[in-house]
């Protein structure tokens, strides 16, 4: 059996399940694409690294692949003097870089000449991708086209892709596949994996039978009150899940990168 990961891996943006604003953003740059960075941002198994590999395989050209924390400066000088030559195929150079918020300081400096006009090698584009921005410095950030990745918004078409798996595997039952997407924290890839297991060992994520009775109305204990305490929480700018305020704070700060004061009011006006 194929892994699941790779067998359904998108190998165009048309292919993605949801992402449509980044989808959208990099489907039009596609179609004229010119020297350029990109900054892909979101938590780990939305798509980003196999986004960037759609992307150059789209617009055709030489990739050069700096997987995560490897990227020193020694990579960095090395590669950006590669691309001062002709690609070996296609027209454009794409310097993919892994997890670009771990790569060493010298490395992220080395960067900063290179994404603006004092020495960028030609018909080159970057694609970074990192879980958050905290670790970047603000310049380099500014010297980038930053690209929000999440699936919480759009649970159907996460879901309709899981289905469309199922339904390609086997003829039997598809699990609960919300329950298992939700249990993934919208990490696709981790749903993907889950799946997999679902397909060699049927059971953990089955749906319910429809003749099964309701459960009993709950009993006025401390026990039952005390349970949404523990409910998932939402971000007040996108509506992404977190199991408390603490995850939503950081939310806040890493991917809108919102201040304290901003966060403050935020949360204060949704009530959280």
């Amino acid at each position: 059996m194929q892994p699941l990961v790779e067998k359904y891996r998108p190998k165009r943006l048309a292919d993605f399940a949801g992402l449509s604003a980044p989808r959208a953003v990099l489907a039009r740059f596609a179609s004229e694409p010119y020297a350029a960075a990109w900054l892909l941002v979101g938590s780990a198994g939305t798509g980003k690294t196999t986004m960037a590999f759609a992307l150059a395989a789209e617009i055709g050209g030489e990739v050069h692949h700096i997987p995560s924390r490897n990227c020193d400066l020694d990579t960095v000088t090395e590669i950006c003097a590669k691309c001062h030559y002709y690609p070996w195929s296609g027209n454009w150079h794409f310097i993919i870089v892994d997890e670009a918020d771990q790569m060493s300081r010298p490395a992220q400096l080395a960067f900063l000449s290179k994404l603006d006009s004092t020495a960028p090698p030609p018909n080159t584009v970057f694609l970074f991708t990192a879980n958050d921005t905290a670790l970047l410095e603000k310049r380099f950030i500014s010297r980038t086209r930053v690209l929000q990745f999440s699936l919480a918004a759009e649970v159907g078409a996460a879901t309709a892709f899981l289905q469309r798996v199922w339904s390609a595997e086997t003829t039997a039952t598809a699990p609960d596949l919300a329950r298992l997407l939700k249990d993934s924290d919208y990490n696709l890839r981790d749903a993907l994996m889950k799946l997999e297991i679902e397909l060699v060992a049927p059971g953990t994520y089955r749906q319910a039978p429809e003749t099964s009775q309701p459960e009993p109305a709950a009993r006025p204990n401390h026990r039952r009150q005390s349970a949404p305490a523990v409910a998932r929480v939402a971000c007040p700018k996108c509506s992404a899940p977190s199991a408390n305020r603490q995850g939503i704070v950081a939310h806040l700060r890493t991917v809108h990168h919102m201040t304290k004061p901003q966060w403050d009011a935020a949360m204060a006006a949704a009530g959280i």
